[in-house]
């Protein structure tokens, strides 16, 4: 799931920035954006298969669409109101699109994607617009957004006490390095 929707919105956010007014940073984003691209497609074909299988596969996918399809909304950023960078970004021209454009390319983009896989997109409010050629779509859970952006996500907790969990386990790597460094420096001075 995360090749297919991570990864696809990802794409959709960078791809544009491969024409950015910053050189070297568009230079590196074509490069991100082919080795993104693989893991999108890569995604979608797995599920693909997934989709082909029995039940509980179909069920497992059904359930991984809908834990990831809203916070694949949100990697685009906040909405263009409420977006304290949108604005200068455009205006430097780092960014092509704005955070609502983006993020509108990514749910027509997927939706047929959706179709062909056979999963449901957890939106109500999903429909296509004939008179837009859009799809419309639902907000998503812009409190939530902010939670995890400000380090309060439901996962939060459990992402700190792995890394200081991970910290306190490499602590003999850290004092073997400075206890060799040490040796060597003493080396060098006599």
């Amino acid at each position: 799931m995360i090749g297919w929707l991570v990864d696809g919105a990802a794409i959709c956010n960078q791809v544009p920035l491969c024409r950015s007014s910053f050189g070297p940073y568009a230079r590196a984003m074509v490069r991100i954006c082919k080795e993104e691209s693989f893991h999108q497609r890569q995604g979608y074909e797995l599920l693909m298969r997934m989709m082909e299988g029995t039940k509980a596969q179909r069920a497992m996918v059904q359930d991984a669409v809908d834990r990831w399809w809203w916070p694949s909304l949100m990697m685009f950023g906040p909405p263009d109101a409420d977006s304290p960078n949108t604005a200068q970004s455009m205006a430097w021209r780092i960014k092509r699109d704005t955070n609502d454009d983006l993020r509108q390319k990514f749910v027509d983009m997927t939706v047929p994607q959706a179709e062909r896989l056979g999963v449901t997109l957890p939106d109500p409010e999903l429909v296509w617009n004939e008179e837009r050629g859009h799809h419309d779509f639902g907000e998503p859970d812009w409190v939530e957004f902010e939670q995890v952006v400000s380090g309060s996500g439901p996962k939060n907790a459990e992402r700190i006490e792995r890394r200081r969990a991970a910290h306190e386990k490499g602590a003999w790597v850290r004092e073997a390095a400075a206890a060799y460094a040490r040796k060597h420096a003493q080396e060098a001075t006599s």
